[in-house]
């Protein structure tokens, strides 16, 4: 498992904290920045988020409703919506992250409790 895969499983699962999660964030390089974004899009759509899943996320990540990602993560469809969160300029990357890493917790939780209860061998889902 990638450093960055267990990092945003452990804040999805709540081991880490959202603020734990956004320090580390903050701490990469742009480039960096950019290709962890994508990667938790990547996530979100394995997890089959939700708009639903967006709105919850989106009230758990202490982003305001009327920023960018947060206006988008609520909208159908939502494919398309975090192919443009991802596309956003760098100054929108810490919002995006909070917003897209809220809305994988929900769905993720939301996975783990029905389509792998019991019996689930994700490595993902077993970090503790």
């Amino acid at each position: 498992m990638k450093p960055s895969e267990r990092i945003i499983n452990e804040i999805a699962q709540g081991i880490l904290s959202l603020e734990e999660g956004v320090k580390w964030f903050s701490s990469l390089e742009q480039a960096e920045k950019k290709a962890v974004l994508h990667e938790i899009v990547r996530y979100v759509m394995q997890a089959h988020a939700t708009t639903q899943d967006g709105r919850e996320g989106l009230s758990r990540s202490g982003v305001k409703s009327t920023m960018t990602p947060a206006v988008l993560i609520v909208r159908e469809p939502l494919l398309e919506r975090m192919g443009t969160i991802i596309n956003l300029p760098p100054a929108e990357y810490t919002n995006s992250f909070r917003v897209l890493i809220s809305t994988f917790a929900v769905a993720d939780t939301r996975r783990r409790e029905v389509e792998c209860r019991g019996a689930c061998s994700h490595a993902w889902h077993n970090l503790e």
